[in-house]
């Protein structure tokens, strides 16, 4: 059963104005174009144009993904499920480090901030963010994440880096360098002189807790069939040294509500939109990843007050991104118990 006709229905009704006020004062400020009223306006073309979009973008009975109830007690659970993440004593590793990469205006740094802000009780923009034809981010930035309410600190670091841009390449063993632990915290990016072994700061000797757990391709839902074809490179050429260290990657899908005017209204239609679902399917190909590594979420943006829905969106990514960066740690501890063994039985 399609539940977006009835929205429909409800948009054609708010056009019919009964009273002469009402009216007056709709002809007076809402224009369709310059020097047209808006008793002029074609309702009908306008509840058609409504109707071809909420057809592309209908709500399925059922969800297509698994996922939590979206109540209070979802986004409590998630909430304190995060504020006691630790990653395993065994690896000796403080926080798990989570580096979110995206082509600029995808809601790399506005993800940080959103998360900040569900921590924090309001909304916070402590990443510079926003739509500028260059990166905003110029300093490789480790960030933690405070609980508010508890005073706690979370054991996950969103380390957040330059949007990918089609003129300026990000040097490949920049990234490498990142991923391997080798950047400090708050080194500026020089588009002309990447980073490299003689670059001042640059971390000889890193420890498991230095280097990139997962990392979070942050992607806009809106604009997968208008990916540039240098920015795809780049992501790919990534993606080819992350798999060489065995790094998990998951993809936090953006801006939805561009897509589905029902997830706009309300986050938590995300799991019954026919054109979410579309979209994850899509860039799960493109990325060559699982679908289940496809995150679609909602970055705060025009709210200016939170919302339950977006924040168990946010929060439920974040808990599977933490999840996939023990797994890969864990690994790693493995990997070295082995190593070191077989050292020793080399030297025996």
């Amino acid at each position: 059963m399609d539940r977006c006709s009835t929205n429909t229905k409800s948009l054609y009704a708010q056009l019919q104005i009964s009273d002469p006020n009402k009216t007056k004062t709709a002809e007076s400020s809402l224009l369709d174009k310059p020097g047209r009223k808006f008793s002029e306006f074609n309702a009908e073309e306008y509840s058609s144009s409504i109707q071809t979009k909420m057809a592309e973008s209908s709500l399925l009975d059922k969800p297509w993904r698994k996922f939590p109830e979206f109540n209070a007690e979802t986004a409590n659970k998630l909430k304190e499920e995060l504020v006691d993440y630790g990653p395993d004593s065994e690896t000796g590793v403080t926080a798990a480090n989570v580096l979110l990469i995206g082509q600029i205006g995808a809601g790399k740094s506005s993800f940080f901030n959103s998360v900040n802000s569900i921590f924090r009780g309001k909304i916070t923009n402590k990443a510079r963010s926003g739509s500028f034809e260059h990166s905003l981010t110029t300093v490789y930035r480790k960030y933690n994440v405070k609980d508010h309410n508890s005073g706690k600190t979370l054991k996950i670091r969103l380390c957040d880096t330059r949007g990918l841009e089609e003129e300026f390449t990000i040097d490949p063993q920049e990234i490498s360098h990142i991923l391997d632990g080798n950047v400090p915290d708050r080194y500026q990016f020089n588009p002309s002189a990447p980073f490299t072994t003689e670059t001042f700061g640059f971390i000889r000797n890193p420890h498991l807790g230095d280097r990139i757990h997962c990392v979070a391709f942050v992607l806009d839902g809106s604009t997968i069939d208008v990916i540039p074809e240098k920015i795809l490179k780049q992501m790919k050429a990534m993606q080819s040294r992350m798999n060489q260290r065995n790094i998990p990657q998951v993809v936090y899908l953006t801006k939805l509500d561009k897509v589905c005017p029902m997830v706009e209204e309300d986050a938590g239609h995300m799991f019954h939109s026919s054109a979410v679902r579309k979209a994850v399917d899509k860039i799960a190909d493109v990325m060559g990843l699982p679908r289940g590594f496809v995150l679609p979420i909602k970055n705060y943006e025009s709210e200016t007050i939170l919302d339950q829905n977006i924040d168990i969106l946010i929060l439920k990514a974040l808990k599977q991104t933490a999840d996939f960066a023990d797994d890969y740690m864990e690994e790693q501890v493995e990997k070295m118990v082995a190593e070191n063994g077989q050292g020793r039985k080399e030297k025996e």
